[in-house]
């Protein structure tokens, strides 16, 4: 077992003991059936760009099967979507948002037993055009109207949301005009991102607020200490770690994360890409301003991906205050045209996407299993938190399992 291995079973494996009772009297030498149903670490990926119309009845012929593949392929991997609020796409005419669509997939995803996150609310990329003809001072009233409404409407389906994305080079960023670098500007990037936290947990107390960013510099710590210092309530720190330029190995995975867990706050890894085709030239700065036309998958790629997609995995899973890992994208041709997907185009899944599977459905996962309770009605079992079902003859009872402080739970068939 390697040191990652040994790490992941200190830090997540939970010994949990049932005390099974029916009318109050112990269940006693009865033989009963364990079996997971859901892990809580958050095994995810963004939403790809056929799920959504498939949900909505928008595809057909070849695109239709491709999306229904894509689909299963997911179900079987994972248990948490990331959903796009793009402003410039899911508005690009005011007032008129693309809620119904969107909710349509999102209560789709949920009704298959997946956690959801919205992405993003606040971002100078990919903004509404149409603020470019208002002042700063409309900008901001449309911005925080636009959280109210979409955080509102999505409240009880979605609860976890990116408030703000990218903010390090937010009031910097110059490629071209939008009309949130031009609020971050005149706010600063604590004013902007406490104005958007404190609007989005007005509308609805129960989210989970996240602040995300791909600066992996000491820029990015240093703001999510200052946002701390400032009061501003941060309920996960998300990274991104975009590799299509190499993956970063270990060491430097561990480096990056000791930097935030300084914090002591919940880390997810948001948007995770390793290439199973030729690396992207180190010398490219912005990584969207590599334009290719082609850009394979090819054999030897997807063998070095399946090694790296399990270390990278490993390595985040073994450090606790890790709760989440969303792959971009599942599919390759997906951001950049990059062989970076679990799934070929195709549809059809890499070597990488097998050895996952093998991780978080096989060597993280407890299979079917038959237990005998002991004469006062009790068994006990190691496994990673999550959902799980207990079933005695023709009864089934649902648990869940937490962490290391929730040793003892009683379940009572009557």
């Amino acid at each position: 077992m390697s040191s990652l291995d040994n790490e992941i079973r200190k830090n997540r494996v939970v010994r949990a003991s049932l005390t099974l009772t029916h009318q109050g009297k112990p269940v006693a030498g009865q033989e009963v059936t364990l079996a997971q149903k859901k892990h809580h670490f958050l095994f995810g990926t963004n939403w790809g760009e056929s799920t959504i119309p498939l949900v909505n009845g928008e595809l057909a012929g070849r695109e239709k099967e491709l999306a229904e593949r894509r689909n299963e392929y997911f179900l079987q991997l994972f248990n948490q979507a990331t959903l796009p609020f793009y402003w410039a796409r899911f508005e690009p005419q005011r007032g008129q948002p693309d809620t119904a669509r969107i909710m349509k997939a999102a209560r789709w995803y949920a009704e298959q037993g997946c956690d959801l996150k919205g992405h993003p609310l606040c971002w100078h990329t990919l903004t509404a055009d149409w603020l470019l003809e208002m002042s700063n001072e409309q900008i901001l009233e449309a911005q925080l109207a636009r959280i109210r409404r979409d955080v509102t409407d999505f409240a009880g389906v979605i609860e976890t949301w990116d408030v703000v994305n990218e903010a390090v080079i937010m009031p910097i960023f110059d490629k071209y005009d939008n009309g949130i670098t031009r609020l971050c500007k005149q706010m600063g990037r604590i004013g902007l991102i406490r104005t958007m936290f404190e609007a989005t947990r007005a509308a609805n107390p129960k989210t989970t607020l996240i602040l995300n960013d791909f600066d992996i510099s000491p820029a990015y710590d240093l703001l999510v200490e200052e946002c701390l210092a400032a009061g501003i309530q941060i309920d996960v720190i998300g990274i991104q770690s975009h590799m299509h330029q190499g993956y970063w190995g270990v060491e430097k995975t561990l480096e990056v994360l000791s930097r935030f867990e300084r914090f002591n706050l919940p880390i997810q890894f948001s948007e995770n890409t390793i290439v199973s085709g030729r690396i992207m030239p180190p010398e490219i700065v912005d990584l969207n301003d590599y334009q290719v036309d082609e850009w394979p998958s090819t054999p030897e790629g997807e063998e070095r991906q399946a090694r790296e997609v399990v270390t990278h995995y490993k390595t985040l899973l073994s450090r606790p205050l890790v709760t989440g890992i969303t792959w971009w994208d599942m599919s390759d041709g997906g951001w950049l045209n990059a062989p970076a997907g679990l799934l070929r185009e195709d549809q059809s899944p890499k070597p990488a996407y097998d050895e996952l599977l093998k991780l978080v459905k096989g060597e993280w996962w407890l299979s079917p299993t038959r237990i005998t309770t002991d004469p006062a009605g009790q068994l006990s079992f190691e496994g990673f938190p999550g959902e799980y079902e207990l079933s005695l003859g023709n009864k089934t009872v649902n648990i869940s399992v937490h962490d290391q402080s929730q040793s003892l739970i009683t379940v009572d068939f009557g």
